[in-house]
């Protein structure tokens, strides 16, 4: 298959390429490459795939990897564009879309209201509107644990109510669902929408716990610990969270079609709860350094505890998450270590 894969420069994006080149398909990968971190992690995602730094800054350009030849190429592009975002989908004839590129951080969606609604609301509405003029198969797209919102039931199922977001990035992803839903029964495409819980690994992105908290220990500098500890999370292995987007790429959507199930929301994640606390513990050994932590109270937009119920992906794609945080850790610090240049304890 020919498969567009946006945010490819991004965290799940990049590890999401990676595995359906080795599957075999083709694949374009897109970035508007911002400035949200640090734009050398997102070159050096892309160097990964054979796409080199100076031509993937040249914006509406496509670049063609030096790994990959004509399996992978690239554009810089923004999901707002659209001008030039139909032009792609005119021009390369995709089979599948996976959009995973979006204004990510619910703490930044409070002070940069504008940039999600740009990127989340208007990019989005570009992206269903490609689909629907350019007889697109399947759209794989992201949202997120984060519009469960002050849902206390747990574990969080995709049949709970999620009408009460509290961040605007919530509000965003919910607004994708919706769309989606919309874009399915008007025009007859598949749809699918995805409820990533916290996902984490090597390449992982700055502005996240774990790579956070790593960098803090290492520098010995104070942690963050907000609700004084008192903290859940689902922590999904980046390698977990991809093998589940590429079954549902890779598995057709006709008798879906046929069957008026067009569109469909699942939950994605490790389909466990871990203490924020024992998570923190792990990294400590890996690093064999202890953190200096700085409890703090909770944060606006933030949720206590959350939990993916994923018995769906495992009914209808045979999902099996099975990285333990204790091996998931280890990977990530190796990785950390190693891109950094960061010595051992």
């Amino acid at each position: 298959m020919k498969i567009l894969v946006t945010g490819a420069a991004g965290f799940i994006g990049f590890h999401t390429c990676q595995r359906l080149l080795a599957h075999g398909h083709e694949v374009v990968g897109l970035d508007n490459i911002n400035d949200y971190y640090e734009v050398g992690l997102k070159f050096a995602r892309l160097n990964e795939l054979g796409i080199a730094q100076e031509s993937a800054s040249i914006f509406n350009t496509i670049s063609t990897s030096t790994k990959h030849g004509a399996a992978f190429k690239f554009i810089k592009l923004g999901l707002e564009d659209r001008e030039n975002l139909p032009v792609l989908f005119q021009n390369e004839t995709f089979d599948v879309v996976c959009n995973l590129g979006a204004q990510a951080g619910v703490r930044y969606s409070i002070e940069n209201p504008e940039t999600y609604i740009d990127s989340n609301v208007v990019g989005f509405l570009n992206i269903l509107e490609c689909c629907r003029h350019h007889q697109i198969k399947h759209l794989v797209y992201a949202s997120s644990s984060s519009v469960y919102g002050l849902n206390s039931k747990i574990p969080f199922e995709t049949s709970d109510p999620v009408d009460q977001p509290i961040s605007l990035y919530a509000a965003s992803k919910k607004a994708n669902e919706l769309m989606a839903h919309t874009y399915s029964h008007l025009y007859g495409f598949a749809t699918t929408g995805l409820r990533f819980f916290t996902v984490y690994g090597p390449w992982g992105r700055p502005d996240m716990a774990l790579f956070l908290f790593t960098e803090a220990i290492v520098q010995n500098k104070p942690i963050k610990v907000f609700n004084h500890g008192d903290m859940e999370r689902d922590f999904t292995y980046v390698d977990d969270i991809v093998e589940g987007v590429i079954r549902i790429i890779e598995k057709d959507t006709v008798e879906r079609i046929k069957s008026s199930n067009a569109y469909k929301m699942y939950n994605i994640g490790n389909n466990n709860s871990v203490k924020l606390t024992d998570f923190i513990e792990e990294i400590e050994t890996n690093l064999g350094k202890k953190a200096i932590k700085e409890m703090l109270p909770m944060q606006a937009g933030d949720v206590a505890k959350t939990w993916a119920n994923v018995d769906d992906l495992i009914k209808d794609y045979g999902y099996a998450p099975k990285t333990s945080i204790k091996e998931g850790i280890q990977k990530f610090v190796d990785w950390y270590r190693g891109y950094y240049g960061v010595g051992g304890q």
